[in-house]
């Protein structure tokens, strides 16, 4: 149930209407969960976090910070600014557990634990997004950990090393701003250009993650990776990246296009993001495929577990696959108490 006294995005809204208004940073009491967690070798107090999507600026990590979530992914940025789709950016849909498979789903009014994630990976300029990370480094506890999502931008005439350059540049500036970790997304379903689908091919990705590492240095490499319809992609994508990545985000999206017939489509029939409850046992399953090749591949990479986290439940199944930390989305944005709740119910398990 969401609670009434916390504020969560308001998807009627547009996304620069809700960039500007955050809502204070709460006081409520964090329960302590046992254990000796971390994440990319920083120590944190729970295996919670938030992925990029939610975060859309400074504020937004301090809000989640103050709810029980221990990293905080900031919104993915870019070398240039670039605006946000039209709305709706958020579509609720009605659907089972996805695989892929599906042709559509159902749009419907109100949420139902799944939606359909239209933004496009919007960016403001890097003198903005810069100038707000070194402010939320500075805002954060120091067992809070700050990762920024990173994304190039594919330009007329460029090729696979201009793109890798511009995803360098920007995890460099991100890095002298601040931040503690760096995520580089080679994933977005609502982008058509190799740079929202780059996880499909390993060649490139590796070619990526060696130009970013290179800037980064010691800092931790995550890779935000998609859905894999095949798995058998998932070894040879590994094996690409191993050298470079320390830790791969699972997909929080399964791409399907939204409408109930062909001439009573949304989004001009172009396939979005479904996120959400209806996505969790696709997620769960990737994460032991992962699990399974990491193993195979005697690495020491991490898995960061997301796709419909709703409860301490979840949390653990998704441990239980191969997980070391998990990330919530979709639910911490209608549900923003969901992380203090989680961590009670851990907490009074470990007892």
């Amino acid at each position: 149930m969401k609670s009434s006294l916390l504020t969560s995005y308001d998807r009627d809204q547009s996304y620069q209407w809700n960039y500007d208004h955050v809502p204070e940073r709460s006081d409520a009491a964090i329960p302590r969960v046992a254990g000796d967690w971390q994440f990319c070798g920083h120590p944190v107090g729970s295996p919670l976090g938030i992925p990029a999507g939610p975060l859309l600026n400074g504020r937004w990590c301090i809000y989640y910070a103050s709810l029980g979530f221990d990293v905080l992914t900031y919104k993915t940025v870019r070398s240039g600014q670039r605006d946000c789709y039209a709305m709706p950016n958020l579509q609720p849909v009605r659907c089972g557990q996805l695989n892929g498979k599906q042709e559509h789903v159902a749009p419907v009014d109100t949420m139902q634990g799944t939606w359909a994630v239209a933004f496009g990976m919007p960016s403001s300029a890097p003198e903005v997004w810069r100038r707000d990370i070194e402010w939320t480094r500075d805002e954060l506890a120091d067992a809070k950990v700050l990762c920024v999502s990173v994304v190039g931008t594919m330009q007329e005439g460029w090729g696979i090393h201009e793109l890798a350059a511009d995803y360098a540049k920007c995890a460099q500036w991100a890095i002298e701003s601040g931040a503690d970790c760096i995520e580089t997304n080679f994933s977005c379903p609502n982008v058509n250009t190799c740079d929202g689908q780059l996880y499909l091919d390993e060649q490139q990705s590796a070619i990526v993650s060696e130009a970013v590492k290179s800037a980064i240095g010691s800092c931790p490499l995550i890779i935000k990776v998609g859905h894999f319809m095949d798995t058998q992609k998932i070894p040879p994508f590994l094996s690409a990246v191993n050298q470079y990545a320390d830790a791969v985000s699972m997909t929080n999206s399964i791409a399907c296009k939204v409408g109930t017939g062909k001439s009573r489509m949304m989004f001009d029939s172009q396939p979005r993001g479904i996120c959400g409850r209806g996505i969790r046992d696709a997620s769960i399953g990737q994460v032991g495929e992962f699990s399974k090749s990491i193993r195979d591949l005697e690495s020491r990479m991490q898995i960061i577990g997301l796709g419909g986290i709703e409860t301490a439940t979840d949390v653990k199944n998704y441990l239980k696959a191969g997980a070391t930390s998990c990330q919530i989305a979709s639910h911490a944005m209608v549900d923003p108490g969901c992380g203090i709740r989680i961590r009670r119910e851990l907490a009074t398990e470990k007892q």
